[in-house]
């Protein structure tokens, strides 16, 4: 039975469709790359998902509820933003233990998770350093790990690799791939970029233009594309071996 489920979505802004008659499913475990060119409503559908927006009509289903009277804070869903949204004036440790704070959590208990959560990404030496004396890889670390640390029921990456230099994000694309299953956390990312949807996600839903196009695991979209649109979108982008999972 699939996670999470969206049923004909449709959403507009000032009476021009940025989401069509969108459905698609994401199964439990899995990693979803939405992918497609800049403003086709990527991070629309994210907002949507996350309760940030309401759909003109349709539903969005989590483990069988519709989340409609559900705002964003009930969710338990994580959200790791393109920039990271990192707090300055707070150290790794504080970062990464906001939300678990925010859940009235112990001292404790906020001390043991977020020292969970630093092993997992590898940043356990770093936890007093300051925001600004990281590099973008381990900006980005922090970030994961303060999405993960409440134990989100769903985690949504706003293009999570965008703003870093190509050679770190080939190398860190593979380590977050790896992070979220061993979590084990059902995820949904959003990208541009064909190599790192190729190389993250277990299945990729292609839209352009606010429409599905076709959804697929990667193999499955280089060897069998549902049209000309899928074709010419990965042109050019040579298949993924799967030493990445």
């Amino acid at each position: 039975m699939a996670i999470l489920e969206l049923q004909h979505i449709n959403k507009s802004y000032g009476g021009e469709a940025f989401i069509r008659d969108m459905s698609l499913k994401l199964e439990p475990g899995h990693i979803l790359a939405l992918l497609g060119p800049s403003g086709c409503g990527k991070t629309t559908m994210l907002r949507l998902i996350a309760g940030l927006e309401r759909p003109d009509s349709g539903q969005i289903l989590f483990g069988g509820q519709d989340l409609s009277g559900i705002p964003p804070h009930r969710r338990n869903f994580g959200m790791m933003f393109q920039e990271y949204a990192l707090f300055p004036h707070r150290n790794v440790f504080r970062n990464v233990a906001f939300g678990l704070e925010m859940q009235g959590l112990t001292e404790e208990d906020v001390r043991v998770r977020v020292k969970e959560m630093l092993q997992l990404v590898g940043l356990e030496d770093l936890a007093t350093r300051r925001i600004n004396e990281l590099s973008g890889g381990e900006r980005q670390r922090v970030a994961l790990a303060r999405s993960l640390a409440p134990q989100p029921r769903l985690l949504m990456l706003d293009e999570p690799f965008a703003a870093l230099d190509r050679a770190l994000r080939e190398r860190l694309m593979l380590e977050v791939r790896q992070i979220i299953r061993t979590v084990g956390v059902s995820a949904i990312f959003v990208t541009h970029d064909q190599a790192e949807a190729l190389a993250v996600a277990d299945r990729i839903a292609v839209i352009r233009a606010g429409v599905l196009q076709q959804i697929a695991a990667p193999e499955e979209l280089h060897r069998n594309p549902a049209n000309l649109e899928v074709a010419r979108f990965l042109e050019g982008h040579p298949r993924v071996k799967r030493v990445y999972y």
